[in-house]
């Protein structure tokens, strides 16, 4: 089919994913049906899982193969590689990769915990990374992704990362030191939002809504907040404090959650994941050595 400016993708080049979890298809799935990446230059990768493998390209049009010889050849001729497998299988498929690249061929990586120095040690080679940390939203084109840039990118390929994942949210590029604190806030974020919703959910419940009326309750309330944040600039506790009346209703709903140090609570959570990303950066870092 000839294409027109209007449907040229914005990406180009061949991008393999070696890993085809769930953040490596929420990231596919924005891509391909935002235009961003013809599926056809897409070819996804794993061990050894094949029916998984089929069930993405049936979804969304992306080339797969699951022989030996052939990921080979794949892997040495990709011009981007996107990690995205389980951490405790990087460190194998990474000494394993090394052997085999090209000084040109970029590396991004999606592993949390992973480090551009142990990466490169693990590779055996000071190969151009892209250490990212995006998160499932762009799927729908409304993720955060973190990203830091090892000195070996090229302006070309540090252009090629932030059109990838700008296409599919916003992004952030920060010092890599700060990527397991963005980890715990935005990496792992949508999860303490849904556990939320869950529970939110669960009260309507309880207290006589149908399932769906609380659902749909639920969702609405979290959109119309994020949103009104979003598009008033106002702080979110300015805006507490606008719907929050003295002996109040939502005065009383708040004192509840202070009453469970939710606040400190929060905090603590993100801080614990991103100690778990360093501690999962470390146990990697052991299996460069």
């Amino acid at each position: 089919m000839c294409q027109t400016p209007q449907n040229r993708p914005l990406i180009d080049k061949a991008i393999t994913f070696y890993g085809a979890g769930s953040m490596a298809e929420a990231i596919v799935k924005g891509l391909v049906t935002r235009h961003v990446v013809q599926p056809e230059r897409i070819t996804m990768l794993n061990r050894s899982n094949v029916q998984r493998l089929e069930e993405l390209s049936q979804r969304y049009g992306v080339q797969f193969n699951s022989d030996a010889d052939a990921k080979h050849q794949i892997l040495k001729t990709s011009p981007v590689i996107v990690l995205a497998m389980k951490p405790k299988d990087a460190a194998k498929v990474l000494k394993e990769l090394g052997s085999i690249l090209s000084a040109d061929q970029l590396i991004i990586s999606v592993i949390a915990g992973l480090s551009i120095h142990t990466t490169q040690t693990l590779l055996g080679t000071n190969q151009p990374i892209a250490r990212t940390m995006p998160n499932t939203s762009a799927s729908i084109g409304l993720g955060s992704t973190g990203i830091s840039f090892s000195k070996e990118i090229s302006e070309e390929q540090r252009q090629l990362v932030l059109t990838l994942f700008e296409a599919v949210g916003q992004v952030t590029v920060i010092e890599e030191e700060k990527m397991d604190i963005l980890t715990g806030i935005s990496g792992s974020g949508p999860a303490y939002f849904y556990y939320m919703m869950e529970a939110m959910t669960a009260a309507g419940i309880r207290g006589g809504l149908s399932p769906e009326q609380s659902r749909d309750l639920t969702l609405q309330t979290i959109l119309g907040a994020a949103r009104m944040v979003q598009q008033t600039g106002e702080q979110p506790a300015a805006l507490r404090a606008k719907i929050t009346s003295p002996n109040g209703s939502t005065q009383a709903a708040l004192e509840t959650l202070d009453r469970g140090d939710f606040f400190e609570t929060v905090i603590a959570a993100v801080n614990r994941c991103a100690e778990r990303s360093k501690e999962m950066g470390a146990m990697l870092k052991e299996q460069a050595l």
